[in-house]
């Protein structure tokens, strides 16, 4: 790719089509021309061409301006962290999910998440290999909480599926 800081609208425009159509091999050889750094590992086809073309169009038009990047440094700063699930867990806790009269168990490990004797990073990919969907996984597992819409914490609940209650006749 030749230098985008002195290109046009439109040529940089063609650039991004063609890094969409790159296959994840080449995307990852640009990788690490862009970013002189191996990519990582969790990052899809797909993402690894949104953040190729990120940079270009940073480097051609500009980037956040410095109220932006103060502002952006300062969101959730008087906010505590949101932990992801397993930090939350500790290795060697069992996550069971029935999925289509199926029961599925993931063991938390310090690795990822163990399920038929392979490891996964996510959760989210298991609950994808179970049901052929893409899932959140903590909220798939359970491990996630539901805000209703009023954002109101008093009305969170497990997300779990929910049994249909049958009125008395």
């Amino acid at each position: 790719m030749s230098d985008i800081s002195r290109k046009g609208e439109a040529e940089l425009e063609a650039e991004i089509e063609q890094i969409r159509s790159l296959p994840v091999d080449q995307l990852r050889v640009l990788w690490r021309q862009t970013f002189k750094s191996p990519p990582p590992s969790a990052f899809a086809r797909d993402m690894l061409g949104r953040m190729i073309c990120y940079h270009m169009q940073e480097k051609a038009l500009g980037g956040l301006g410095r109220a932006s990047r103060r502002l952006l440094d300062n969101i959730g700063e008087d906010k505590p962290e949101i932990e992801t699930a397993r930090r939350r867990l500790k290795s060697g806790t069992v996550l069971v999910r029935e999925y289509q009269g199926e029961r599925h168990s993931v063991v938390v490990a310090s690795d990822g998440f163990v399920w038929r004797e392979e490891t996964y990073a996510s959760l989210s990919i298991i609950a994808r290999l179970i049901t052929g969907t893409n899932w959140n996984g903590p909220k798939f597992f359970g491990l996630r909480l539901s805000i209703d819409k009023s954002d109101n914490i008093e009305a969170a609940t497990l997300s779990r599926p929910r049994r249909s209650k049958r009125s008395a006749l």
